[in-house]
């Protein structure tokens, strides 16, 4: 995969979209620049590189669903005002978009899924075609610290265009979180250095770039966001015993029934793993903790 060239084309489309917003009101202010951002952990990177220097509010609040999230009418008042959206690619981004661009004409939507080869959405142990459309595309991005390094550079470039002047700021801010995403790859890479076991059962399959990035393989309960029928349930239940899986991961925001029944049949248990929690950093280190124990 080459990002290279992408991302410097995007930092000179930056400066010369620096040189222009000179002349926007917010580029010599120090105000906080408002921007909104879908999910939680986009807010954390946002927060990381613009500092003091903006504003952040979140669409999808924590333990709410991106997948049935709608926006409420006090959040689209609020979008109004906004100078930047980060968009990521979950699916209420695909149903809403539109109208919060309609709401806020001036707001500039930021595309941070730019340079990334996305994968399609998975539906048990086969693979949907995805093409090139985003509606069929995994949005789990996130998951990823790699990935997240290429997210990073297109939020920095979108701030340095609308505030030039903090520029020398950003970028220090950008260089110190690049800095401690690549300390947490290797930590991740150390940490699942000793498993010996490569595939993972999961409800709803939110890991599949994390799992791309280090060697594993997702296995999902869930059939494209949908509950899964008697057949399949017994298909994963067979799989699970064979493959002697210890464990079944879910998220807060998904049903955990169907998860609850494969694990009974199979004598695994359920865990906990939120892809959505602020804390990025800790989180994964958790979850990666999580997997070298349950892998081993």
């Amino acid at each position: 995969m080459k990002f290279g060239n992408g991302i410097a084309r995007s930092y000179l489309a930056s400066l010369l979209a620096a040189w222009i917003g000179c002349w926007s009101p917010y580029a010599y202010t120090a105000d906080p620049l408002p921007v909104f951002v879908s999910i939680l952990p986009q807010k954390y990177f946002v927060e990381r590189i613009g500092g003091q220097r903006v504003q952040v509010s979140v669409m999808v609040r924590q333990g709410q669903s991106p997948e049935t999230y709608e926006p409420t009418p006090r959040q689209m008042a609020k979008l109004a005002q906004a100078k930047l959206y980060f968009r990521i690619g979950i699916p209420f981004e695909n149903i809403w978009l539109e109208r919060m661009i309609a709401a806020n004409p001036k707001m500039e939507v930021v595309d941070c899924r730019q340079g990334i080869s996305l994968l399609p959405v998975m539906q048990n142990h086969s693979i949907l075609e995805a093409g090139d459309h985003h509606g069929m595309a995994d949005p789990h991005i996130w998951t990823s610290p790699p990935l997240v390094k290429i997210m990073a550079a297109h939020i920095r470039n979108a701030l340095i265009a609308v505030k030039p002047v903090f520029s020398s700021q950003f970028e220090k801010n950008y260089q110190a979180f690049i800095q401690d995403l690549n300390q947490l790859d290797q930590y991740i890479r150390q940490t699942l250095a000793g498993i010996t076991h490569r595939h993972f059962m999961v409800f709803h399959p939110a890991w599949s770039y994390f799992a791309r990035t280090y060697g594993l393989e997702e296995i999902p309960i869930e059939q494209a966001g949908k509950e899964p029928g008697a057949k399949s349930l017994a298909a994963l239940i067979e799989r699970g015993r064979q493959e002697g899986f210890r464990a079944i991961f879910v998220q807060k925001q998904s049903s955990r029934s169907n998860a609850e029944l494969v694990a009974r049949a199979i004598g695994a248990k359920v865990i906990v793993l939120d892809p959505l929690a602020e804390d990025y950093g800790r989180n994964l280190r958790h979850v990666a903790s999580v997997l070298a124990k349950v892998l081993r």
